[in-house]
């Protein structure tokens, strides 16, 4: 069953279980100790430390363990902005960042009352550094950018964000989760962190590194481990392997980077010409190896999802309709992109190109088979012919109110030729997707989207007919 979910979790790194096996012999006893077993366990953390560092980029006493990398994250941002507290609350982060770091964002704005400042992206989700700069304010304490974006793969400009954020005196904190077997990340950044599971080590381990000379105060009870700032007994054979395995991905990832890329690339350039109405979103060619990611029109993602299941693939997606709260993916939101019927494939190191094209050969029947079950409009279309020219004035009432992703938006689609060319169809709707997906299907479509309207009951959404 192929596995395309490797910016979720990687599969164990055979290296990784190798080194989990065999520490778990040697690396239980506490490595405080001064007993033999203690200096044994001890001997493995500091072999373990100074591989992990030379990965990061880091000096091995600047780097600790963590339990995950979500406590990184929240370890590293509570400890900048406690220690830099004199400066200002201040926080700046961009609108795309991982859910842990906009957490821990909405949690220091309720706690202290400190402004956080979201830098917005561009349509492939990247922020531009003179935007990102024009963030900073006198009193920000902490940056925070990713080095690459876990839902659609783009690449951050981290070097040049770090060297405006060192200009104004302002640390910049990196999610490097899901770039950091890749390589390292470049510029002169002042904090970083990481996840082993997202490079095939094993759950459960994670990675801060903080530069000397960063002003960092751990909150909560600390203890003499890892430096005070992630406290408890630490896991040393999971940490074993997580070192190893970060070692043995780095090896191999400049060879691997070239043939998943490859492959990415076949399935951008596929799935557009197979399926019709999809968008494929992230940078091009400023993004992650093995990830891709994109959008089917009239498609309800949560059914796309268990088809490709029952067709033996494992995937994820950003869609509304595969969320609890049915409310679209932040990133997705953040970037302006359509997101019903979004698709995550993100190769695990090792995927065999038969499964690809297998993965293309079974995709179009499984969307045509979702659409259909909803009633979407066949074709591409949407916009029928409709006799005379003028339409000024003329306009149609769709209600969709109590309707999920996608429906508000195929209902639009099937009555769209109705209208003639300068009339418009209002959609009245209570789904938050559709604040998102309607705007999206009027630019894949060239139609005019006019914009918002009051409504008794949820939003009235208007869209102009332009051809």
């Amino acid at each position: 069953m192929p596995y395309f979910d490797a910016a979720s979790s990687a599969p164990l790194h055979p290296v990784a279980r190798q080194a989990l096996q065999a520490s778990l012999d040697e690396g239980w006893a506490d490595p405080a100790r001064l007993y033999r077993e203690g200096r044994r366990a001890g001997l493995l953390l500091d072999a373990a430390r100074e591989a992990a560092a030379e990965a990061v980029g880091c000096r091995p006493d600047e780097l600790v363990f963590t339990p995950s990398g979500t406590h990184a994250v929240h370890a590293g941002m509570s400890g900048v902005l406690s220690g830099r507290r004199r400066v200002g609350l201040g926080l700046t982060v961009s609108a795309v960042e991982h859910s842990s770091v906009l957490h821990a964002a909405a949690a220091h704005e309720a706690a202290t009352g400190g402004a956080v400042s979201e830098v917005p992206v561009d349509r492939y989700g990247a922020v531009t550094p003179d935007t990102y700069a024009g963030a900073l304010r006198e009193d920000t304490a902490l940056a925070c950018l990713q080095s690459a974006n876990h839902e659609v793969g783009t690449e951050q400009p981290v070097a040049a964000v770090a060297e405006a954020c060192r200009s104004r005196g302002v640390p910049l904190l990196v999610d490097a989760a899901q770039s950091l077997g890749w390589g390292p990340v470049e510029g002169a950044w002042s904090l970083l962190t990481a996840s082993a599971h997202k490079w095939g080590g094993p759950a459960g381990v994670g990675l801060l590194a903080v530069r000397k000379g960063v002003r960092f105060a751990p909150r909560g009870p600390a203890d003499e481990r890892e430096s005070g700032r992630s406290p408890g007994f630490q896991n040393i054979p999971a940490i074993v392997a997580a070192a190893a395995s970060l070692r043995a991905v780095r090896a191999e990832a400049a060879a691997e980077a070239v043939r998943l890329r490859a492959l990415v690339d076949r399935i951008r350039a596929r799935v557009p010409e197979l399926v019709p109405d999809v968008e494929v979103v992230g940078h091009p060619e400023h993004r992650l190896p093995h990830l891709v990611t994109f959008s089917c029109l009239y498609v309800d993602g949560e059914a796309l999802l268990h088809e490709l299941d029952r067709a033996d693939f494992s995937v994820s997606s950003g869609s509304s309709c595969t969320s609890s709260t049915l409310t679209p993916s932040h990133v997705l939101r953040a970037m302006g992109v359509l997101s019903e019927g979004n698709v995550r494939i993100s190769l695990p190191a090792g995927t065999p190109e038969a499964a690809v094209d297998r993965f293309l050969e079974v995709l179009p029947g499984v969307v045509s088979g979702v659409r259909e079950k909803l009633g979407a409009p066949a074709g591409s279309g949407g916009a029928g012919t409709v006799a005379g020219t003028d339409g000024v004035g003329a306009s149609l009432m769709v209600d969709a109110l109590g309707r999920r992703c996608p429906i508000p938006v195929i209902e639009l689609a099937k009555v769209f030729g109705e209208v003639p060319v300068g009339g418009t169809v209002t959609v009245l709707s209570d789904d938050e997707a559709a604040r998102l997906d309607i705007p999206a299907w009027c630019e894949m479509r060239g139609q005019e989207y006019v914009g918002e309207q009051p409504a008794d009951h949820g939003v009235a959404y208007v869209v102009r007919r332009v051809s």
